[in-house]
């Protein structure tokens, strides 16, 4: 194992062993939506992020952004995938925003695109970007939808790239001016801030083994981006703050355990580096003020004076990803001795082979809630792929449902245990450009077929409808939608 290994063929390693004697399993039985009760203020909503729906990438005068180059360099995407279509939101948004309203969704959480509203990065405005997410969030309110709007999900503009992207400390300040020009025209209507989604993703793949964009690979990198984009995080936090924008600002962090692959004892020490790097170095600077022991070392020379005093920001709501827990065994060949192993515990996987273990929901939700105070949290992602992208079993999705019915039923035991989460997000409403995958996962409650676009809802669409509509008192037969 090495650093160029995707946590993606990381947790499918059990299937070499289990695909043999077909012990593969995907489903359990779907819990019936009048089962799961959250109360009448809990928030269903969906997740979305720019580049993976909006396609359009040269229209209207959207400038250029890393996963452009990116996915049009050979070898990166699976089956040469883009995002230059995708799912063509970009002139489908009316009918994608109905979509949503006729599941009985009220809560929506987008990205905007750095490179469709600022080209250069910064500078320059290009009014119809703007003039886009205008016609978004009032198509959101006409119909009665909540917006959650992240400011960054991994779209940086090229032109920033060109000059170190985040390896380079200044493009924290970019995102600060990015984040405060965005607010500032949209305050009036958005009252959900999320400054932006998953740092140690992007710092780890992106920057760390080359398998997203930009395709930087080493240490250096890798920890020089993940600091910079909690730098930028904080500096974003106080630029909404001296905007006076009201409702709530937060942060969407993907938050896993982490546990040995065996329980030997350079395994155990490699899951406790990997924790404090892939949940402690967002968590405790931000809640904290401070780096994990086990990595302040690395990140010591990247610390200027008052860059945590800058990272350590109040926020009002924490956004947790979640699909499984991760399993961590030794790795000499990585920079930090730890990396993605096999996962010798669960008993069923999907069918990218992620480990389905609805209970380590619960078990992040607790932990976080246990060390940094009591934040209040939502499940901004966790959803559930198939591959079959066509009429007929595809819509048939009888697993996703159990996975999200599962997953819900812990997030309620969480909530039962005292843990303050006041939502749900399923990702994704459609399927979708899927990073380096490109479109060989399908995590849609509505499928998209990518040849004509044409957008169809599965089976799951209708069950999380009856989900929502059994919390207001109501109940909905698919055919009625």
């Amino acid at each position: 194992m090495n650093l160029h290994f995707t946590r993606r063929q990381a947790l499918a390693l059990p299937l070499q062993t289990l695909a043999a004697s077909k012990a593969l399993a995907t489903t359990a039985s779907p819990i019936s939506p009048a089962t799961l009760h959250f109360g009448p203020h809990f928030k269903f909503g969906v997740s979305s992020s720019a580049y993976q729906i909006e396609g359009a990438v040269h229209e209207d005068g959207r400038g250029p952004g890393i996963w452009d180059i990116f996915t049009h360099q050979p070898g990166h995407i699976s089956k040469h995938g883009n995002g230059d279509v995708a799912c063509d939101h970009y002139h489908k948004m009316p009918a994608d925003i109905a979509l949503i309203a006729g599941a009985g969704i009220k809560n929506y959480r987008f990205s905007v695109s750095w490179p469709r509203l600022f080209p250069d990065g910064n500078g320059t405005v290009n009014p119809k970007g703007f003039a886009f997410y205008d016609r978004l969030i009032d198509e959101l309110h006409a119909h009665d939808i909540t917006p959650w709007l992240c400011l960054y999900h991994w779209d940086l503009p090229q032109a920033l790239q060109d000059k170190g992207g985040w390896t380079n400390r200044d493009t924290s300040a970019r995102l600060a001016e990015f984040s405060s020009a965005v607010s500032h025209h949209f305050k009036d209507r958005v009252a959900n801030w999320v400054i932006l989604n998953e740092a140690t993703v992007q710092s780890i793949f992106g920057y760390g083994n080359g398998t997203h964009a930009p395709g930087q690979r080493g240490k250096d990198s890798w920890f020089a981006a993940l600091h910079h984009l909690n730098l930028g995080q904080g500096l974003s936090i106080q630029a909404l703050r001296a905007n006076n924008v009201p409702g709530r600002i937060g942060t969407v962090a993907c938050c896993e355990p982490v546990r040995p692959s065996t329980d030997s004892e350079a395994d155990t020490a490699a899951a406790l580096k990997f924790d404090a790097v892939w949940n402690g170095s967002i968590l405790k600077p931000l809640f904290h003020g401070a780096y994990p022991e086990l990595v302040q070392d690395d990140f010591a020379p990247l610390c200027y004076t008052n860059d945590l005093t800058n990272i350590h920001q109040k926020i009002d709501i924490l956004g947790v990803n979640y699909y499984s827990r991760l399993h961590v065994q030794a790795d000499p060949t990585n920079p930090i001795g730890a990396y993605f192993g096999p996962d010798h515990e669960a008993s069923r996987f999907t069918v990218m082979g992620w480990p389905i273990e609805p209970d380590g929901v619960f078990e992040i939700l607790k932990h976080i809630h246990d060390t940094y105070g009591q934040p209040e949290l939502f499940i901004s992602e966790n959803g559930f792929a198939n591959t079959d992208n066509s009429k007929g079993s595809g819509l048939d999705d009888e697993g996703r449902i159990a996975y999200i019915s599962d997953h819900l039923s812990f997030v309620k035991q969480a909530i039962d245990a005292g843990v303050n989460v006041s939502g749900y997000f399923v990702w994704s409403m459609m399927d979708s450009f899927e990073w380096n995958d490109g479109m060989k996962w399908h995590f849609g409650l509505v499928n998209v077929d990518f040849k004509t676009l044409v957008r169809t809802p599965k089976r799951s669409y209708y069950w999380y409808a009856d989900l929502i509509r059994s919390h207001a008192g109501k109940s909905v037969e698919a055919s009625t939608l």
